[in-house]
């Protein structure tokens, strides 16, 4: 459910994040009044392979702590990760997003996981396509001069373009969803009442 501001006020600022220990792409977009898209900021946070890990979770966490301050997003995308490679990189993931959730929720902001495949669906048709497709698509839909690089923060730009594109239609179910179950219960209640 949505905090704050809804999708159809003026402006509404979305915050995608591509997680990941060494490099997590992060993209800030503006959906205005007409729902156009803009890209406000994108960057790449970076941390050296060897530094202690407390000490790299530690730099994530504070980078998007003054992410959320700077450019105060209403809601944050992240991609959802599956892991079919080694051990360490998804513990080491795994971490990644822990520090950045618990950044999220020191914020007060509500975070939304989307699959790969449901993002390169959104903005390509195809759940298959490649980076080179994602990216030509998001500066496509962005109407930017060159795509955003590297991967990751092209990727993040790709979250947050998905978000602003769903999660409106996902709010109205969600709504409709709670208003039905409120429902039945009342109906329940009356039924129970008469009896």
């Amino acid at each position: 459910m949505f905090k704050g501001k809804t999708m159809n006020q003026k402006d509404y600022i979305v915050l995608g994040i591509d997680p990941g220990l060494d490099r997590t792409g992060w993209a800030v977009l503006r959906k205005d009044a007409r729902a156009g898209l803009h890209l406000v900021a994108c960057g790449l946070i970076h941390t050296e392979a060897g530094q202690d890990l407390p000490v790299r979770l530690n730099y994530i966490f504070q980078e998007f702590q003054k992410l959320l301050n700077t450019y105060r997003p209403d809601q944050v995308a992240m991609e959802q990760n599956f892991f079919l490679k080694r051990a360490i990189t998804m513990a080491n993931t795994i971490m990644t997003r822990g520090v950045i959730i618990l950044a999220c929720e020191q914020a007060g902001k509500t975070i939304t996981f989307y699959p790969p495949k449901r993002v390169k669906m959104q903005l390509c048709g195809s759940g298959a396509a490649d980076k080179k497709q994602v990216q030509r698509m998001v500066q496509l839909t962005l109407n930017l001069d060159k795509a955003p690089s590297p991967d990751d923060v092209a990727d993040a730009v790709a979250i947050a373009i998905c978000h602003l594109k769903t999660a409106p239609l996902n709010s109205m179910i969600n709504v409709k969803a709670a208003f039905l179950a409120k429902l039945k219960a009342a109906q329940e209640a009356q039924i129970k009442k008469r009896n």
